[in-house]
């Protein structure tokens, strides 16, 4: 009797040249300050840290379906986080970080309590509503400003670790092996928020996420806990969030209520990012961010015209392009750079080729 062997793949010849491609940039990316400008790595840390907001609000949104407007609160108190610790506490503002992340997770806890009772348009009004409380409450952190804000001290920006071995290293100003620093970190998080969507997306518990985002009733019954699934992935975006957030703000030196909780700067442009380029992809919010960081540069000295210019954009592309730019090009060509559906492969027969299906 002859018997089938079957193996479960995700992985494609596209997305098996995409990996190289993209370990061959991270290699370019490390050593790309010891050639690049200094506008140039700022430009490129607000390309990483707006991609890694991005994808953990598509996270939340385009894989768990879990529309919020209100990750400005996550943005914030994570960037406060790093001030309190190194203004009061005396952290040096890199182990802050960690902080600024764990700081997100708690506030979250609370949050999800509230917004996990409402649905829909309900849940994204909440969210945006407990932003507002965070952020009226941190105005009233006197420590750190109140609501003008504050600045981290020179002696926390010149005792950070690694800034004097990058000035050593680089012969640049303090300032600018900051910016070096921040870069380098950028890129750490941007590659591992990528990474581990992605890990995560190919696991069981991205089947279960896809699911619960689909049909929530059907998916409780094949056993799916629903709950639990939405809980993970509301902390895990908080807390990704919530580090971005801190990197953001230690890079730029200076915080206040107001450019910390945002909710234009961080949650409206972020889901800008995220529907022009294709929610629900990892590919998507790449593309996305790139878009937006050209239309930026383009209408810079524009004014209002800036604004304009991205709302006609996201007009059209949901007009034509209901799911994005990305989801455009992988209809027309097939590609995947990052598959997450999985094919059954195998099955060989004596005198028969292998065979593969997709489920």
């Amino acid at each position: 009797m002859r018997t089938h062997s079957y193996t479960v793949t995700t992985r494609t010849r596209t997305s098996t040249f995409a990996s190289i491609a993209a370990a061959c940039l991270v290699i370019v990316a490390i050593v790309l300050p010891v050639f690049a400008d200094r506008g140039l790595i700022q430009d490129l840390f607000f390309i990483f840290t707006m991609l890694v907001l991005a994808q953990f609000w598509n996270l939340l949104a385009g894989y768990g379906g879990l529309v919020s407007v209100g990750q400005q609160a996550f943005v914030g108190f994570g960037a406060y986080m790093v001030f309190g610790a190194a203004i009061l506490w005396g952290w040096n503002p890199i182990a802050a970080l960690l902080l600024s992340g764990v700081g997100s997770l708690l506030i979250a806890i609370p949050t999800a309590f509230f917004a996990f009772r409402l649905q829909g348009a309900y849940f994204a009004i909440g969210t945006w509503v407990v932003a507002e409380v965070v952020r009226l409450l941190v105005a009233q952190w006197q420590a750190v400003g109140g609501g003008t804000g504050t600045s981290l001290p020179r002696d926390a920006r010149a005792a950070m670790w690694g800034v004097d071995w990058v000035q050593s290293t680089f012969d640049v100003r303090a300032s600018a092996a900051l910016d070096i620093l921040a870069y380098w970190l950028a890129l750490a998080l941007v590659v591992a928020t990528i990474g581990g969507i992605y890990w995560l997306l190919r696991t069981k518990r991205g089947l279960a996420l896809a699911a619960v985002r689909d049909n929530m009733e059907a998916a409780k019954s094949v056993g799916v806990d629903a709950a639990r699934m939405k809980w993970a992935v509301f902390l895990i975006a908080a807390f990704g969030t919530g580090i971005a957030g801190g990197l953001i703000f230690l890079q730029n030196g200076r915080i206040s209520p107001d450019s910390a909780f945002s909710v234009i700067d961080w949650t409206a442009f972020v889901i800008f990012i995220v529907v022009i380029g294709g929610i629900g992809t990892i590919e998507g919010p790449i593309i996305g961010v790139l878009v937006f960081f050209a239309l930026q540069t383009l209408f810079a000295d524009y004014g209002s015209w800036y604004l304009i210019a991205l709302g006609l954009l996201g007009i059209i592309i949901m007009l034509f392009a209901p799911r994005g730019l990305w989801g455009l090009i992988s209809d027309k060509s097939g590609i995947q750079l990052f598959p997450i559906r999985r094919r059954l492969s195998g099955g060989k027969i004596a005198g028969q080729n292998d065979t593969s299906r997709e489920e």
